[in-house]
């Protein structure tokens, strides 16, 4: 089982043929709404590649905070550890997508900021039993940190959006899965053979290239399928998604990563974050197509 400590957010979704710079207006193409947050869109990575999922967040107790929770719930998703909160509204992200399937993203983070370590205390008998706890960084440092204490499965932690891990919170991580640029602060390098020292096996997303696997004995590049990129929202909450099913699945790292991987890729064929995480038979066919 995976137990999932995260966000839930709104996503407002904008196109555009090329991304804003500083202090420019562009005009959009076309704009729509889905569910969103790193934590929720993982879970539901996680679900659909047939994982057993309960999430733990929180949300507004308000019409779209209900509807998302409705949402997480008709995709397999348990979700008896989300609390809806008086008001405060639910979280909201808006995202920017270009014509090559680049983004940018502001979050909001409304309800998912009022979580704290009582929630944890509150939850910590389920997270204790989870063969994975997969976390992100869009709550607070307080419930990513009380959160880690009380596991005994394997502890998977996407420091997402990009801020330092203390020492503590690091040393409790088995496997850290930043992006390139989370690597390089929690770091302080570029060097990926850097992030050996950080103590937890590390996974790095490398976007089109793949992936990288950092241990002791090196670094291992793990390459990813050639696609045509549509929009690379959900692309790493695919990939974090997919290996946190994999791990509690009993499969090796290597295996997970390879899965992890083609979930990824196979996600920004598609446009929206949470609309875009494919389903286990998806992956099965993509992979198997790639290997022929």
């Amino acid at each position: 089982m995976i137990a999932v400590v995260g966000s839930v957010n709104r996503d407002v979704v904008v196109t555009v043929d090329r991304l804003p710079e500083p202090g420019e207006t562009v005009v959009g193409a076309d704009h729509f709404e889905s569910p969103g947050g790193k934590g929720a869109n993982q879970a539901v990575a996680a679900a659909r590649l047939g994982a057993d999922v309960s999430f733990y967040g929180a949300v507004g107790d308000d019409p779209p905070g209900r509807a998302l929770v409705a949402g997480l719930a008709a995709e397999g998703v348990a979700t008896t550890g989300v609390r809806l909160i008086p008001d405060v509204p639910t979280g909201l992200a808006v995202i920017t997508v270009d014509a090559a399937g680049e983004n940018t993203i502001v979050v909001v983070p409304g309800a998912n900021a009022a979580l704290g370590t009582e929630d944890v205390a509150e939850w910590s008998r389920a997270l204790a039993a989870a063969d994975v706890l997969l976390l992100q960084q869009e709550v607070p440092v307080a419930v990513v940190a009380a959160a880690v204490t009380v596991a005994t499965g394997t502890v998977v932690l996407n420091p997402a959006p990009a801020r330092p891990v203390d020492v503590a919170t690091l040393a409790a991580v088995d496997v850290l899965v930043p992006n390139r640029s989370e690597a390089a602060l929690l770091a302080d390098s570029d060097r990926l053979g850097d992030l050996a020292a950080l103590g937890p096996l590390v996974v790095v997303t490398l976007g089109a290239e793949g992936a990288a696997i950092v241990d002791s004995a090196g670094v291992t590049a793990v390459p990813a399928p050639q696609v045509t990129a549509v929009d690379t929202t959900g692309a790493g909450d695919a990939f974090c998604g997919a290996l946190a099913a994999s791990l509690a699945s009993g499969a090796s790292l290597r295996a997970a990563v390879d899965r992890a991987v083609g979930a990824g890729a196979l996600a920004t064929t598609r446009s929206g974050a949470r609309s875009a995480m494919p389903t286990n038979e998806a992956l099965d066919a993509f992979l198997t197509r790639e290997s022929g």
